[in-house]
């Protein structure tokens, strides 16, 4: 089952964005949505979320990752209150992830598979269409960014009596790894564990509450002692070899080429996309033009990868905009999307705008 689209109105960065129809806003180039609040909408193949610091990328892999696993139908009371916990650790409830200049406004966050839909309304404290959405049991996996495999040790256990400073997504990685490995892998999922296991030289096994790389030698070698990089690397592959990463289920992966040597972009791009091929919806966000870029041109058709460019509305407003709306920089900045299936085709592209002011000062030496 593949998400289609998410929409965000007044939580966090996504504010309310003004009317297309206000007589300020004839100068602006048609095909910009300028709806009441913030939508997109993804393709069944690999979403790559890009765009400067702050606009909101992360924020909408962990809104889509609640959706999905409030979707597993258990019987734990307590996970509606916990789903602010995706987000951080220490919040107390939803209110904290309202936009700070929009709280008395109505604020909410929907996630829809195109059929039915979980939306979490943040006014109303309580989840919308939940007997429609739970029980459809969507598989998902969240990477974060912060390596979570090396601190496993009694992590789980002391997470369980204290507070610790760690969100729902790096606690929710450690158990996923932590699982037992499945009897039988398909034929294409083994072939992508013996291309990671040429890269780490061997396979990751657990052991006594920790995690190690077993090298093809023999030698055990503890997960911490690895190149973060590599780290990664391991955690796909145990993530694989738990059957997790199947058809059907989902990947969210935020910024999979951070602490990654750029001589491994194209493997990954590579693995990302032969998941995809084998029926595995991938969200990824990243800072990184190259690894995106390798998403683009190393896939076999146009429909497996889409690039979603989040950008702030002062990239869009002309200084007569500006003049008409004082300070619309500072305290009405709204968060927009572009999409497209080529990288050449996004506007306000940031990481391309920093590409290519590296390449002007290489040629100016």
């Amino acid at each position: 089952m593949a998400i289609k689209t998410i929409e965000i109105l007044n939580v966090m960065v996504f504010k309310r964005h003004l009317r297309k129809n206000n007589a300020a806003f004839k100068s602006i180039e048609e095909g910009d949505s300028f709806n009441d609040g913030f939508k997109m909408e993804f393709c069944d193949g690999i979403n790559v979320l890009i765009g400067e610091n702050g606009v909101g990328k992360t924020t909408i892999l962990k809104m889509i990752y609640a959706a999905t696993q409030w979707s597993i139908k258990q019987t734990d009371q307590g996970k509606t209150k916990r789903l602010v916990q995706f987000f951080s650790n220490s919040l107390k409830d939803s209110d904290a992830l309202k936009n700070v200049e929009n709280k008395e406004d109505y604020c909410y966050y929907k996630v829809s598979d195109g059929t039915h839909s979980f939306e979490d309304s943040l006014s109303h404290k309580g989840i919308f269409n939940y007997d429609q959405w739970l029980g459809l049991d969507i598989q998902s996996v969240f990477i974060p960014t912060t390596e979570m495999l090396s601190h496993a040790k009694g992590f789980l256990a002391m997470n369980q009596k204290y507070n610790m400073p760690f969100d729902g997504t790096q606690i929710d990685i450690i158990v996923n790894a932590s699982l037992p490995e499945t009897r039988e892998i398909p034929l294409a999922m083994n072939k992508i564990l013996d291309r990671l296991s040429a890269v780490i030289d061997g396979t990751v096994i657990l052991e006594n509450d920790s995690f190690y790389v077993l090298k093809r030698d023999g030698q055990k070698v503890d997960f911490s002692l690895e190149a973060e990089g590599l780290r990664k690397l391991g955690l796909l592959w145990k993530l694989i070899r738990n059957g997790l990463l199947e058809k059907g289920s989902i990947l969210l992966w935020d910024e999979p080429e951070a602490n990654l040597n750029p001589e491994l972009y194209p493997l990954v791009a590579e693995i990302l996309l032969e998941l995809q091929e084998n029926g595995v919806q991938i969200f990824v966000a990243t800072h990184s033009y190259n690894f995106a870029k390798y998403l683009e041109i190393r896939r076999t058709n146009n429909e497996q990868v889409m690039f979603h460019n989040l950008y702030r509305s002062h990239n869009i407003f002309s200084n007569e905009m500006q003049k008409t709306f004082p300070g619309m920089d500072d305290s009405r900045e709204a968060i927009y999307s572009q999409s497209a299936d080529r990288m050449d085709k996004i506007k306000y592209n940031h990481i391309m705008t920093a590409d290519n002011k590296l390449l002007d000062e290489v040629y100016e030496l």
